[in-house]
């Protein structure tokens, strides 16, 4: 069974990622995956101190971080996870402040000793994983994908952890409503980047 680990950047319950989010996980179950969703805004995550304690650690197994918050078990969920989707909207032009706090934190995915002139991404020669990439924004989103730095933030998470990005669904035009409902165009590529994790 594959496992496949949602974590979840944005502010608002039942937004239009909370519904991107829920329809590539839903299709991803209906074809006999395990699916967990971790929202960041329910999710007790200290901000990085840049100490660099963890990156100190050799090895290609995460460095051990300081800070024993609730980001130790996400990275459990982490390494234990076969496929991810990787999920925030666009706000300011880039990913929500929470997932930016997510992302800081994936520090203990470097090794980077004192002295050494930058560092060696410790899942870079792993067995790829594969990951989906959900983002939405106000403009249209061909564009929105292409002039945000959100798709590329999202990116590098999924790299960092050592999966390839096998997709991308980016929602645009969402703004102009209080309550958007995901269009059913867009739960239709749900369906078919489910099936390139599962």
């Amino acid at each position: 069974m594959t496992r496949i680990l949602a974590i979840n950047g944005s502010y608002r319950d039942d937004g239009i990622t909370d519904q991107a989010v829920d329809a590539v996980a839903q299709a991803a179950q209906s074809r006999g995956a395990e699916v967990e969703t971790v929202l960041l805004r329910d999710y007790p995550i200290a901000f990085c101190r840049n100490c660099r304690e963890c990156t100190q650690q050799p090895g290609d197994s995460p460095g051990l971080c300081v800070q024993l918050d609730g980001m130790y078990d996400l990275i459990n969920k982490i390494e234990l996870a076969d496929a991810y989707i990787l999920a925030a909207p666009t706000n300011i032009r880039s990913v929500t402040a929470i997932f930016k706090r997510f992302m800081e934190r994936l520090t203990v995915y470097a090794y980077w000793p004192w002295g050494m002139p930058a560092p060696r991404f410790r899942k870079a020669k792993s067995p790829r994983k594969r990951a989906v990439l959900i983002s939405s924004c106000a403009a249209p989103g061909f564009l929105g994908r292409w002039i945000y730095s959100s798709r590329r933030q999202l990116g590098m998470t999924a790299k960092v952890i050592g999966a390839d990005t096998v997709g991308v669904l980016f929602t645009g035009l969402v703004a102009d409503k209080e309550h958007p409902h995901l269009p059913e165009s867009t739960r239709l590529k749900a369906r078919t980047l489910a099936a390139r994790l599962v």
